[in-house]
């Protein structure tokens, strides 16, 4: 593996450490983006058992911002529960976006990733065939050992690259689709306390906010 490495060039550094950056991006994110961290799904009836019973408070606000990140979105919206609709709505939508841009954290770095690690394998590629052309201007074709060097090197570069970029750009988009259900998640349940909040929905008998 070692000489695999190093027939690869110097180029199989910075390839190695996208390699790397980009593993720890995906394990981080599949951590990260768990739907029962990002929307726990009995945080809603808490809610509405809370609202139910006039049990909202400044304690329980600060313990639901603390909860999730869909626990931020609607402690906003609880926060200014006794303003007009409008300032209700705008509260979470500004939470929202900062929750957005927290969980597409790192997803940036794992797209240029994605984008660069077979620029970098090309980059190999076109080195290692200046080598060729160098040895073959000097030397002619008459030294294959030296030929299949370059040639070599081209090669890995370019497939190293590939095995970096493609599941990057697999995972990237995978995390994208995910983070777009999740956000449509949490509007669906903050429009709904908005709703709550400004009589344009009632209770159910269940407490539950998700059956009508």
């Amino acid at each position: 593996m070692l000489e695999f490495f190093k027939a690869g060039g110097l180029l199989m550094w910075p390839l190695f450490i996208c390699s790397a950056v980009a593993i720890a991006i995906i394990a981080e994110r599949f951590w990260s983006l768990q739907t029962k961290r990002i929307s726990p799904p009995d945080l809603m009836t808490q809610i509405w058992q809370w609202l139910k019973f006039n049990q909202i408070d400044n304690s329980r606000i600060s313990t639901l911002q603390r909860n999730s990140p869909l626990g931020q979105i609607l402690a906003a919206g609880l926060a200014n529960r006794n303003s007009s609709r409008d300032i209700t709505k705008e509260s979470i939508e500004d939470t929202g976006r900062h929750v957005t841009l927290s969980l597409e954290k790192n997803l940036t770095t794992l797209g240029t990733i994605a984008a660069i690690t077979p620029l970098l394998g090309l980059l190999g590629t076109v080195i290692g065939m200046i080598k060729v052309f160098a040895v073959i201007t000097t030397e002619g074709v008459g030294n294959p050992e030296t030929l299949a060097g370059g040639i070599s090197e081209a090669l890995i570069t370019t497939a190293m690259g590939l095995v970096v970029a493609i599941p990057s750009l697999i995972f990237y988009r995978h995390f994208r689709g995910k983070i777009n259900l999740l956000v449509v998640d949490m509007e669906e349940k903050a429009i709904k306390l908005v709703e709550i909040l400004h009589g344009d929905r009632e209770f159910t008998a269940d407490l539950n906010p998700d059956k009508d």
